[in-house]
């Protein structure tokens, strides 16, 4: 087989905004993997995001992807080996799995066309009124599961936002998910989560910034304290923290001492494809619930969450996963990918 590298500058057809700041553009590494015909392709994708991936700085340079390949391939368990790059052997095992045609991928009802994925719908942070018109139009689409950016717009305005969708929506009809990107501070995340638990969120990612375990511990302590009381919670589900956290040994330890209510699993942040069955096998032994999400990457790396989240979580996936980044991007690459309503199907591939 032969293996080639490419770089992909990809547009966004509007800011992304987290409470990190916010990106324009992100640069992608397509890994390729042809047989000596030329007929047989396996496509991966390597896109590390700036400020955030454990591997961010690995990549400055196409050779370094390469060196790290084929070091990696020389040795006697390459995803062993690349460990501690999640972005590189997320792409890596994408495209052997995808030139194989490997059956953990590839036998499943999603692959075969038979069944689609459900699908939160993601709303970007913006002002009040540019978040409601998300809504609303995320609501026309079908989508009955939104996830609301939250932690860098003023505070109050949000949680009117949060008030007005609910004062419209039952728990029952629409399930709300937020996501903090740890834009709080200990102290505050407990106030403002004790407030937006009044609303019947089903849950809130990172809160905090992440390698503060002791208080994340705290903060999921309360809210299993609250559900035991019979008072109204607000689970936790940690993201960001799983970031850098690779060995096995690490995962368990994390796990244990934070003791989350949920885990959200970005293989390309999260230790590729090993890394992520790991997570969610880690998690499910602890009552720990999780769902995988994807990063930002083009359609290539969103069919291969894709096809790892319908292998993790069953036959028959029916829990909201967050796989809507395919119409971010001005310039995306086309994929079997359809969006019909509020899930994700693989698209009818006809035999040559």
């Amino acid at each position: 087989m032969n293996i080639s590298l490419s770089h992909r500058t990809l547009h966004f057809r509007k800011p992304a905004r987290t409470s990190r700041g916010e990106y324009l553009t992100h640069d992608a590494i397509i890994i390729t993997i042809r047989d000596e015909e030329g007929k047989r392709i396996g496509l991966g994708e390597c896109a590390p995001l700036p400020d955030l991936s454990s591997d961010r700085d690995a990549y400055t340079r196409m050779s370094d992807v390469a060196r790290l390949i084929e070091e990696a391939l020389q040795s006697e368990n390459y995803a062993e080996t690349l460990r501690p790059y999640p972005a590189l052997l997320f792409a890596l095992e994408s495209a052997m799995y995808d030139y194989q045609q490997n059956p953990l991928l590839y036998d499943t009802p999603f692959a075969r066309s038979e069944v689609g994925i459900p699908m939160n719908g993601l709303v970007w942070m913006a002002d009040y009124d540019d978040m409601l018109a998300q809504v609303k139009a995320k609501l026309r689409q079908g989508f009955r599961c939104i996830k609301l950016k939250i932690g860098a717009i003023d505070w109050p305005e949000e949680l009117r936002l949060i008030s007005t969708i609910r004062s419209r929506f039952s728990p029952d009809t629409l399930e709300l998910r937020v996501d903090a990107n740890g834009a709080w501070s200990p102290s505050e995340a407990e106030e403002k989560m004790t407030a937006l638990a009044q609303y019947g969120i089903h849950s809130i990612e990172q809160p905090i910034a992440p390698y503060q375990w002791k208080e994340m511990a705290h903060l999921c302590r309360l809210q299993e304290e609250a559900k035991a009381q019979g008072r109204k919670y607000l689970p936790v589900a940690l993201d960001e923290e799983l970031i850098g956290v690779n060995s096995l040994e690490e995962k368990r330890l994390m796990l244990d001492t934070i003791g989350p209510q949920y885990i959200v699993i970005k293989p390309t942040l999260h230790g590729g494809m090993t890394g992520s069955m790991e997570w969610a096998s880690e998690a499910g032994k602890r009552g720990i619930g999780s769902w995988m999400t994807s990063a930002l990457e083009s359609n290539i790396g969103l069919r291969n969450v894709a096809l790892l989240a319908a292998r993790v979580y069953g036959p028959r996936i029916t829990f909201p996963q967050g796989l809507g980044t395919g119409l971010l991007y001005t310039d995306n690459i086309e994929m079997d990918l359809e969006l019909r309503g509020s899930k994700m199907w693989r698209a009818q591939v006809e035999e040559a």
